[in-house]
């Protein structure tokens, strides 16, 4: 099913395979189901180097279709 989404792994196993230099988002349990526009773990490059961030999960759409994320989904 497209768009769905779990995070089955702890923090520290995250961590140990993105070898993140900064871990910055907080406590993060087991997350059985992410949804567009709810707040899951990111890992992402800065100019500092990999970190673990929360962030909103999903696309913004543009302007003229509202408010909700855009997600990919198959036909």
């Amino acid at each position: 099913m497209c768009t769905r989404y779990s995070l089955t792994k702890g923090q520290a196993a995250i961590l140990a395979l993105i070898k993140a230099m900064k871990d910055n988002a907080g406590n993060v349990p087991p997350m059985p189901a992410i949804y567009p526009d709810g707040v899951a773990p990111v890992v992402r490059s800065t100019n500092k180097g990999t970190e673990l961030i929360k962030m909103r999960w999903g696309f913004p759409s543009p302007p003229i279709y509202g408010n909700r994320p855009v997600v990919a989904s198959a036909s």
